[in-house]
């Protein structure tokens, strides 16, 4: 069996990292989940060449699945590169603690740093490079000129011009320092942190996680939404055991005789004989006959009464209710909060994330057995339950004057629905508050990405994310053997910083840096035996043994990501045999061993891939 990466997995995750591996020049197994009950998983590997492949991604959404191929294609190829999908933390540095070249991807992990960042309204994008902290920051240009002239050194991006050009909108990829740009438009440079700060662009930090509310206040939030949450039966009930308690009490003063009672005797036997506690000093042996009688309606009534009273007070102490009845008070007096609908694993990230940063967060959730509830409890985030597409429910999260909504559910069309109704709120609200719609970042999380842009085309969402364009780089990425430092987004294009190492005999060796692509940006060169090169010259050369740091589109990386790694070497009649035409489609070199071949695909400074934004 000729080399070739094995991707498992049914969703539309495996199929756009099947695509676009295809796309780069790579030879793909598919595996389906389906396909792989039971015992058929190692059997069916063998037949996908897992003894000579290189690289294996899974890509299902179920950690079992991922892990019992990630395990059985590492014992049957020591060497081959495992990408594995895994959702559980456990199991992730379980899995990403083997010996061999792999790299343990969480997809929530992945999308969530770019939703927090939308929520946040953020432009600026921290990663390492080398060892150096570099910024990747967004802003409109102040005047005409030069991006040379406006940021100096600073390598460029992308550029989006203002909605008064002609081209208002179109992204244009890694611009030359010399391109002229207007007042206002968008701008995307990057940049070491002193050399950005020096360009007075501030780095946001992260703050120190938000203080637990104190329990006093939490009592009295709980004692807030006591009245609302009790079973509304429990008010007449209530009511009738006071009238109960008054009215035998005034009876028992004035009709109690041998020996006659005080206020406080009749107070007190009173329950006494609802309560059925006994008869030691006070009975009715000795009284009247209809005061008897009266005794006995007065002992049904208060057992009655009394029965009724503990339930209630049982139903609300033993329901899930009681443990989140403050949520509504709490977020009726937030201000200036994120509010993030579903809690699914990536909007509980999300919720992490956040509150970890010092901001507020209310949650929305439909579901009271949602097993994230736990997680929300640690953070003491306050959940609304209740259907966010209805008006009621957000207001009860005040959307009114929250400074984002991040709506993440795992149905699309329950979120795209939920966007609309928080923009008819948002763009509806009266003075002094007014037209918000603009003001408050809506975060739509769409798995599947045409739907996502039709949808935001049609209804104007700015921030409609899909988990599946988010973090199909970052396995694709890592399959092919390249470093994947972070990945942020400017206009409708999704970019990534990413690190390869250059192959004695490649096309990158010997190759001037105007030469590499026109699409990708090179901030800096590393090697061994030499410093960090930043921002290398233009016709400065690449050499074998070079670690070189690229921003670009996701494709443009790995199209340069083959040209760094060694031609295929033709056979004596000048042609490819079977083997090597497949090892060419991988970028691997054919003569050499596959320990060799997995080495060269192994991350730069052993990374595992976990997301770094």
């Amino acid at each position: 069996m000729t080399q070739c990466i094995i991707v498992s997995g049914d969703d539309a995750l495996a199929s756009t990292i099947v695509d676009e591996l295809k796309r780069a020049g790579a030879s793909v197994a598919r595996l389906l989940d389906s396909e792989l009950a039971g015992a058929r998983v190692k059997t069916e590997l063998a037949k996908a060449g897992v003894a000579t492949a290189s690289a294996v991604v899974c890509a299902g959404d179920d950690d079992a699945t991922n892990l019992e191929i990630a395990l059985l294609a590492r014992k049957a190829n020591p060497n081959i590169r495992v990408v594995a999908r895994v959702a559980n933390d456990v199991l992730r540095d379980a899995v990403a603690a083997d010996e061999g070249p792999s790299a343990i991807l969480g997809v929530a992990d992945l999308a969530g740093a770019a939703v927090v960042e939308a929520c946040l309204a953020r432009t600026t994008h921290p990663f390492e490079v080398a060892g150096i902290e570099f910024v990747a920051f967004g802003a409109e240009a102040p005047f005409d000129a030069s991006l040379r002239e406006i940021y100096g050194d600073l390598a460029p991006v992308a550029m989006v011009p203002n909605e008064n050009a002609a081209n208002a909108g179109e992204v244009l990829v890694c611009p030359g320092r010399d391109l002229r740009v207007s007042a206002g438009d968008w701008t995307a440079m990057i940049g070491t942190t002193e050399e950005v700060a020096a360009c007075g662009v501030k780095v946001p930090r992260q703050d120190r996680m938000r203080a637990r509310q104190s329990r006093l206040r939490r009592v009295l939030y709980a004692a807030r939404a006591l009245p609302d949450e009790v079973n509304p039966a429990f008010y007449p009930v209530i009511a009738a055991l006071i009238l109960l308690v008054i009215g035998s009490t005034t009876l028992l003063h004035f009709s109690y005789t041998h020996p006659g009672m005080s206020w406080t005797d009749a107070f007190y036997f009173t329950n006494e004989t609802i309560t059925t506690t006994g008869y030691g000093d006070f009975s009715f042996a000795k009284q009247p006959t209809w005061l008897r009688l009266y005794a006995a309606v007065l002992m049904l009534a208060g057992v009655t009464t009394t029965a009724l009273l503990v339930a209630f007070i049982a139903d609300v102490l033993l329901s899930r209710r009681f443990l989140t009845l403050s949520a509504g008070p709490r977020a009726r007096h937030l201000r200036n909060h994120i509010i993030v609908v579903g809690l699914s694993a990536l909007g509980v990230r999300v919720v992490t994330d956040l509150t970890e940063a010092g901001y507020d967060v209310a949650v929305i959730e439909r579901d009271q057995n949602n097993p994230f509830l736990s997680t929300t409890a640690e953070l003491d985030v306050p959940v609304i339950f209740g259907d966010a597409t209805l008006r009621p429910t957000l207001e009860a999260a005040r959307v009114d004057s929250a400074r984002a909504v991040a709506v993440l559910t795992r149905d699309d069309m329950v979120n795209i629905e939920t966007g609309i109704v928080v923009r008819e709120m948002l763009g509806s609200e009266p003075a002094p508050s007014g037209n918000r719609w603009s003001k408050v970042p809506l975060v739509l999380r769409v798995y599947d990405h045409d739907l996502g842009s039709a949808v935001a085309q049609r209804f104007g969402f700015e921030n409609v994310r899909s988990t599946v364009e988010l973090t199909a780089p970052w396995f694709i990425g890592a399959a092919m053997g390249l470093q994947v430092l972070g990945t942020f987004s400017v206009g409708n294009r999704s970019f990534l910083i990413g690190g390869m190492y250059v192959q004695a005999g490649s096309e990158l060796d010997g190759l001037q840096m105007f030469e590499v692509s026109t699409q990708t940006r090179v901030i800096a060169v590393t090697r061994h035996d030499a410093p960090v090169r930043l921002h290398p010259r233009r016709d400065s050369r690449l050499s074998a043994g070079d670690t070189v740091y690229l921003v670009g589109p996701y494709r443009e990386l790995i199209a340069t990501l083959r040209k760094g790694q060694p031609l295929p070497r033709p056979a004596a009649d000048g042609s490819l045999t079977g083997d090597e035409c497949r090892c060419a489609d991988a970028g691997m070199d054919a003569d050499a061993s596959n320990e060799d071949n997995v080495r060269r695909l192994q991350p730069i400074r052993g990374g595992r891939g976990v997301a770094s934004h």
